[in-house]
């Protein structure tokens, strides 16, 4: 397992920032182990939603979870807000960092993620391939 340390500046979007790091590094397989940092603005998608939620900030990011590689990323998110309520869900385009994001990914170098349609569920869904 290879680890990755990023830090966010002010004004960048997480999940595009995430999935431009994954280019750049040709992952192929990664894991986000932790995440925190604060958000002026969130962007999720609630559960069985069709469209994602703007939240707007100050937001401290609380929790990020998910996989990612170059050909594409499945991320959930929580943030609170300033009253200490909590909203999670699908990380979408929009999450602006607000002061920093701390961030460690972890490689795996003997997989591979792929996201395909799946006609069960009408979503891009993960295949995980071995790799040698």
């Amino acid at each position: 397992m290879q680890t990755h340390c990023l830090r966010l500046t002010p004004g960048q979007d997480l999940k595009p920032v995430l999935q431009a790091f994954a280019q750049a590094e040709s992952l192929e397989a990664g894991i986000v182990l932790t995440a925190l940092g604060s958000l002026t603005r969130a962007s999720l998608r609630f559960a069985a939603a069709s469209a994602a939620t703007a939240i707007d900030g100050p937001l401290e990011l609380i929790s990020l979870s998910g996989t990612l590689s170059q050909h594409g990323m499945h991320l959930h998110g929580a943030v609170a807000d300033a009253g200490g309520r909590v909203y999670g869900g699908h990380i979408m385009p929009g999450c602006l960092i607000r002061t920093t994001a701390e961030i460690v990914v972890a490689g795996l170098p003997h997989l591979r993620f792929d996201r395909r349609p799946d006609p069960a569920t009408g979503y891009l869904e993960l295949v995980v391939e071995a790799r040698s």
